[in-house]
């Protein structure tokens, strides 16, 4: 079933498709991320990003959180990670490329603190130094 918008025009043809970007997916085994952390790094103010190719042809993009215990109790450590899960809904596609795993690290006092502008900021800067240096 298409949606209404998504109806036959006039002349029986379907409309053009809608660029897609690729599809996004959580890191959870532990060697994907073992593997982030041999690769790329740059810091920033609110975060650490680890990236690395994976180079096997596959273009989904995946992205990884963690926040250690330095971060604080149970409740600090999962709203740190709701913020930078919402960070990458906001600002990853842009400059991540296909093919590339993510992490994601928070910074005990600044993750949860710092403005959600800022760590959006963050991210962006991050990306784009971690791929010029490609």
């Amino acid at each position: 079933m298409t949606p209404p918008e998504a109806s036959l025009d006039t002349r029986g043809t379907t409309p053009p498709a809608v660029l897609s970007c690729p599809p996004v997916t959580v890191l959870r085994h532990r060697p994907d991320f073992l593997r982030a952390a041999r690769a790329l790094r740059r810091g920033t103010d609110g975060m650490l990003v680890q990236a690395r190719d994976r180079n096997d042809g596959d273009p989904t993009i995946r992205v990884g959180y963690t926040c250690s215990k330095k971060i604080g109790n149970a409740v600090a450590r999962n709203r740190a990670k709701r913020r930078l899960r919402a960070v990458v809904a906001e600002a990853l596609l842009p400059g991540a490329q296909p093919g590339w795993d993510y992490v994601l690290i928070g910074r005990p006092g600044v993750t949860i603190d710092r403005p959600f502008a800022d760590l959006t900021g963050d991210l962006a800067y991050a990306l784009r130094k971690l791929h010029a240096a490609t």
